[in-house]
């Protein structure tokens, strides 16, 4: 097997004592054994007690099932033939035995190499011991030596169609990083060590956090990524100062008070997802790019989407395209008398939009001159592992669910999420909190991430039929209000940002869908992923991006020619939407005796929790 990173040399002067792995006071730390026994109960009863009384139902079985028969199908090409079984067994094991041998020659006193290394970027192995340590160190080639063997099982296997190829991989790396030895107490030094000099009061600590978190998630795990109770919304996120000027049973319109002398003449109207919340796009203060926006002097509009219940489960993209977009239109419209507007969506708010756009031009309905698409696909041929989760079998069991619910609940797309990079995003913070037990930081970008939204039935189902599973809209066969609708219709100026590292639109199927459009297209790659690509404010001089026209040809030569700039975006977006409506304006101030206004931004729907 070759490294997985740099061989480096092991003498047995390196051993450390193992003074650090003895307990010191055995009767405190029995007794914080019996704390965590206890507080593990507490957290049981936390996940029972809402089933029990037919609160809370599983929708594990599906996802399950599909992963054992996913993981059947690998293993059926492996086992068939006994001859290829056998090499990839001798495989694994002659690697064991290179581990284990390094190990006997170390202890010897012989300097040896590592048959595998982890990853210069993987933060999991850090603490010293992992290499010091002989015991340790075992574990840790002996685990990342069985986890390449795994991913190369599926690499190799032959006759596996691309979908379930794809699900393979997805499902063998959810094991693997759960599998890892630093997931455990017993296998991790820094958590040995943190176990044996805290007398257990960790586990104690982590346990109580543990059941916080499963109350919160009302019997499901509400993993914690941040200190919730650092950020208050209206108070120090989403604070960009602006009034609530309309509202339906779906959406709240938001208009931001002005900060420049002059404003464009054309309003911007923000069409953010309905999964989380609009604030995304207006987190502290100094990263908020709604705050920023107002300060280049935009009238911004930003729709506020309800977080669904059962009463809105008939609302379809539809629904959502006529009493969110067009009915934000008729407000800005109404507040500012221009019927030219530009629009911008961020991520399944760009899809949204996208489609009203071509269902519009179906219409006659001309308001918006152009079209901003922060990591938006329209396109989902290359969706990546997100499609691991739509097939017709996975698809119906959630329908059946969401139908009898009205909704999906958000703490199931918050884990799909999550799942994307399990490495990053989930048992880091197991290992922080209920192991460690200590609290994640203050961070206002996680503290968005948690704060999830349900789905109302009719529109998930119709998201997941038409985009994922049969890509209808980039194909021109989506339908909407009895029009078959097309992205070729679309001639407006569109401007498309895609994001290097984004894991849920990836920059590929940013650039394919971005060929579907019938207008002018300026593709722009930002560096980063999903988030931290798109919110990246001028002053912090953080990451990169590229520009080079069109998004023509493939995406590998694309940027083989394309310019790369240091820092954010954000000022050549300004200087591209400036091109498009430069002239300006008296700015449009919302005064005390406003009739229409309804309350302070951020809003009351934000508000809503699931």
């Amino acid at each position: 097997m070759s490294d997985t990173g740099d061989r480096s040399r092991k003498k047995p002067t390196d051993e450390p004592s193992l003074d650090d792995y003895l307990i010191k006071d055995p009767s405190s730390f029995a007794l914080n054994l019996a704390r965590m026994v206890e507080q593990a109960g507490k957290a049981a009863a936390a996940w029972i007690e809402p089933r029990e009384k037919g609160l809370k139902s599983d929708l594990l079985a599906e996802p399950l099932t599909d992963m054992v028969r996913t993981l059947s199908k690998l293993s059926e090409y492996w086992l068939s033939d006994p001859a290829r079984a056998v090499e990839a067994q001798t495989l694994l094991f002659s690697n064991y035995l290179a581990i284990w041998t390094n190990s006997i020659r170390r202890m010897t006193g012989e300097p040896t190499e590592d048959i595998a290394a982890p990853d210069p970027k993987d933060k999991r192995f850090q603490d010293e011991d992992w290499s010091k340590n002989a015991f340790f160190d075992f574990l840790k080639q002996v685990y990342l030596v069985t986890a390449k063997w795994g991913l190369d099982l599926v690499e190799k296997a032959e006759g596996l169609d691309d979908h379930t190829r794809r699900k393979a991989a997805f499902y063998v790396r959810q094991l693997v990083n759960a599998a890892s030895p630093t997931n455990f107490v017993l296998t991790n030094p820094e958590l040995f060590k943190e176990t044996v000099t805290s007398n257990g009061m960790n586990l104690v600590n982590g346990m109580r956090m543990l059941t916080e978190d499963i109350i919160a998630g009302q019997g499901d795990l509400r993993l914690r990524q941040a200190d919730h109770t650092h950020f208050r919304l209206g108070e120090n996120v989403a604070t960009t100062p602006g009034k609530v000027v309309a509202r339906n049973d779906l959406a709240e319109i938001i208009q931001y008070a002005p900060a420049t002398d002059k404003v464009f003449k054309q309003p911007l109207l923000i069409c953010p997802p309905w999964i989380n919340k609009f604030y995304i796009l207006d987190l502290s203060p100094e990263r908020s790019f709604i705050r920023w926006l107002v300060g280049q002097g935009h009238t911004v509009f930003v729709i506020s989407w309800i977080n669904p219940d059962a009463r809105h489960a008939h609302k379809d993209w539809e629904a959502y395209i006529r009493e969110g977009i067009q009915f934000a239109l008729d407000t800005i419209e109404r507040r500012t008398g221009e019927k030219k507007i530009n629009a911008a969506g961020y991520c399944v708010g760009g899809t949204l939009l996208a489609a009203a756009l071509a269902l519009m031009a179906k219409e006659g309905d001309n308001r918006v001159k152009s079209a901003t698409f922060f990591t938006t696909q329209v396109d989902f041929e290359h969706a990546g592992d997100l499609k691991v989760f739509v097939d017709e079998e996975q698809i119906s069991a959630l329908e059946e669910a969401m139908f009898r619910d009205g909704y999906l609940d958000g703490t199931k797309m918050l884990s799909a999420f999550n799942m994307l990079r399990s490495s990053d995003l989930i048992w880091p913070y197991v290992v922080n909190n209920y192991m460690k037990g200590k609290s994640p930081l203050p961070f206002d970008l996680l503290y968005w991430n948690a704060d999830a939204t349900r789905m109302s039935a009719a529109n998930h189902s119709y998201y997941l039929r038409n985009c994922y599973l049969e890509n209808r809209l980039s194909r021109g066969k989506m339908m909407l209000a009895r029009h078959r609708i097309s992205l070729a219709d679309i001639n407006i100026p569109v401007y498309s940002l895609a994001a290097k590292e984004d894991h849920i639109a990836p920059a590929l199927s940013v650039f394919v869908g971005s060929q579907c459009f019938g207008g002018d297209v300026t593709y722009v790659l930002a560096g980063s992923g999903h988030i931290a690509g798109v919110i990246n404010p001028p002053e912090k001089q953080k990451y990169q991006y590229w520009t080079g026209g069109k998004a023509e040809g493939n995406l590998s030569d694309w940027l083989d020619n394309a310019e790369e700039h240091p820092g954010s975006w954000w000022l050549h977006w300004q200087d591209w939407i400036e091109a498009q409506s430069a002239k300006k304006v008296s700015p449009r101030h919302i005064r005390d005796n406003d009739s229409d206004v309804l309350g302070d931004a951020p809003g009351s729907y934000v508000m809503i929790r699931i």
